[in-house]
Parts: C-alpha cells; sequence; structure tokens
C-alpha cells in the first residue's frame, strides 16, 4: 500500500527555518515525482515545488524560488523541504504527494494520485 506521511510542522518566527520530511512506503522513487503542496485558510491547494522520478529535475513555484529547496533521500525513503526565510504569507497546512508522471513547471493537483495527511506550519512572531 503507498503512504505518504508528513512531518515537521510547526510554529516557527519570520525569518526562520524548517524542514519537512515526507517519509513514503509501498513504492519507490524510480516511477514517481513527489510534490509539495500547502493550503492557507480559505485559499485553495498550490503546487509549490517537485522533485522527478529520477531526481534530476527540480521544479518552484515563484513565490518559494530561491527560499525553499526540495531533495529526496531513497536510502531513508523520504523527501525533505528546506524552508529558510520564512513570512507569515507562508502559513498553511503542507502536503506531499506522488505522481506516476514528470515533475514540470505548472505543479497541479489533478496530476498526483497518493497525498499525505498534511502538516500545519504557522509562521508568527
Amino acid at each position: 500500500q503507498l503512504q505518504l506521511v508528513e512531518s515537521g510542522g510547526g510554529l516557527v518566527q519570520p525569518g526562520g527555518p524548517l524542514s519537512l520530511p515526507c517519509a513514503y512506503s509501498g513504492f519507490t522513487l524510480d516511477y514517481y515525482a513527489i510534490g509539495w503542496f500547502r493550503q492557507a485558510p480559505g485559499q485553495e491547494r498550490e503546487g509549490i515545488s517537485c522533485i522527478s522520478r529520477n531526481g534530476g529535475r527540480t521544479n518552484y513555484q515563484n513565490s518559494v524560488k530561491g527560499r525553499f529547496t526540495i531533495s529526496r533521500d531513497s536510502a531513508k525513503n523520504a523527501v525533505y523541504l528546506q524552508m529558510n526565510s520564512l513570512t507569515p504569507e507562508d502559513t498553511a497546512v503542507y502536503y506531499c504527494a506522488a505522481a506516476s508522471a514528470y515533475c514540470i513547471s505548472n505543479i497541479v493537483q489533478r496530476t498526483y494520485t497518493y497525498w499525505g495527511q498534511g502538516t500545519q506550519v504557522t509562521v508568527s512572531s
């Protein structure tokens, strides 16, 4: 059974860093791209980053480009989202998801089949 579990969320001060692990099981990254999404209160879920099946390509939404980094560790069955220079606008529930598709610049929900339950990130002083 394919599963994804996010962790690492919490309260962080503006300007601070936070790393979100996404632990996966039941599949190998050789066949799935992994995406990170977030949903702020009252807003639609948006795709912010993805990493390709072979790990060679990454994409970022403009609002996080240069601040967030996606990476993966197949040995640990995990994908990470390192977030730096956080602002209150980054407050949201963060989700990881898997897709048997390509990681492209337009990161859309409908491409992704399997989802984690989400982890809350709150940026506030």
